[in-house]
This record gives structure tokens, C-alpha cells and sequence, in this order.
């Protein structure tokens, strides 16, 4: 299996297939409460069974040229992952997402992994515009997609039923010409 280095802390970027269903699933419970907050997640992977459908799911997006995930592994140990929910070459469009268990935040993880995964997705694929829809109170994921260059575009009031309440959801995006690899210069989101 194949890594991708996020730099010398000992972070990589690699991918997660269904036949890591049972490490899926430990990551999955050591984060539960802390990814649940905005993520549905938690509630679709609560066994095995689960674990291995959701990459399933996955594995045949990637086969269909429609969507990847790829694992955040921090010292060997699964912390983390980064999706391209959507992936359209035609249209050339795509929509990013990720997680992360609590003990990996505030060390940048995904910024640079979510960064890998748009230059790639731009550079390699050719896409024009990738997507990053979250809820508005999730403020490190919003702080996520300023660091990358991203801009705020919309709000879609109350659209999100999550958990049995009505969540805001903000749409955040990148363009290609504008995509600078999220460093500094790029065009910043308010």
C-alpha cells in the first residue's frame, strides 16, 4: 500500500479499502461523541458490517470515477480521513469533506491533507470548482476552509436535519484559476 507524506510529524495521506473494515470501526469508536457533533458518520459505522459498506461505498466511487476517501494516519495509527464526496470529471466538479478523531485536532491535519486532495483533484483531474458544504457552527471546519483559499458563496438556512434539528449549512468553494494550494496569496473567504 502506498503513503503520501504530510510532512515530518510523522502524518500521511493513504488510501482506506473495504478490507480495513475492523480499523475503520476503532477509529471510528475512539472518535464517536467528537465526529458526531456535525458528521453523520458514527451513526451509518457502528460495526463491522457497517465499516465495511461505507468503504465499499467507497471502493466502487473511486471504480466509477465518482468519489474517494483516503485514510489520515498519524504515527501509523488511523486518526482521520478526507473524501471527495462528489466527484464529476465532466463537469469538472467535486465536493471535499473530511473528520477527524479528537485526540489528531489542532496539528493541521486536515488542512494539508484536504490540500493534497484539491491539488490533485485540480492539477491531475482537471476539475474547476471544488465544494466544501458545512454546518455554521462548525468553526474549525469554516476555519479550514478559509486556510485553503476557499470562498464563503452561500447559506442555506435551516436545509440540514440533523439528529432531529434544523442546522444551517454554509457553501465554501475554490476555482481553479484560483487555487494557489491554499498557501499564502490565496483568495480568502468571509
Amino acid at each position: 500500500m502506498y503513503a503520501s507524506s504530510l510532512g515530518d510529524d510523522g502524518a500521511e495521506l493513504c488510501p482506506l479499502q473495504p478490507w480495513q473494515a475492523e480499523e475503520f470501526l476503532a477509529h471510528m469508536d475512539r472518535g464517536r461523541e467528537f465526529i458526531g457533533r456535525f458528521n453523520g458518520l458514527p451513526d451509518v459505522v457502528t460495526d463491522t458490517a457497517g465499516a465495511r459498506a461505507f468503504l465499499r461505498a467507497y471502493a466502487e466511487k473511486e471504480a466509477a470515477d465518482a468519489g474517494l476517501i483516503r485514510g489520515i494516519r498519524l504515527d501509523g495509527t488511523l486518526v482521520g480521513a478526507v473524501i471527495l464526496r462528489r466527484f464529476d470529471a465532466a463537469q469538472g466538479t467535486a465536493e471535499a469533506g473530511c473528520w477527524l478523531e479528537p485526540a489528531a485536532v489542532g496539528r493541521g491535519l486536515v488542512t494539508r491533507a484536504v490540500r493534497v486532495l484539491i491539488d490533485w483533484a485540480v492539477r491531475e483531474r482537471g476539475v474547476h470548482r471544488v465544494e466544501w458544504w458545512v454546518s455554521a457552527g462548525n468553526a474549525p471546519s469554516i476555519a479550514v476552509a478559509r486556510r485553503l483559499g476557499m470562498r464563503k458563496e452561500a447559506v442555506l438556512r435551516e436545509s440540514h436535519l440533523y439528529r432531529g434539528e434544523r442546522h444551517d449549512e454554509e457553501i465554501w468553494s475554490v476555482l481553479a484559476p484560483e487555487w494557489t494550494g491554499g498557501t499564502a496569496g490565496a483568495v480568502q473567504g468571509s
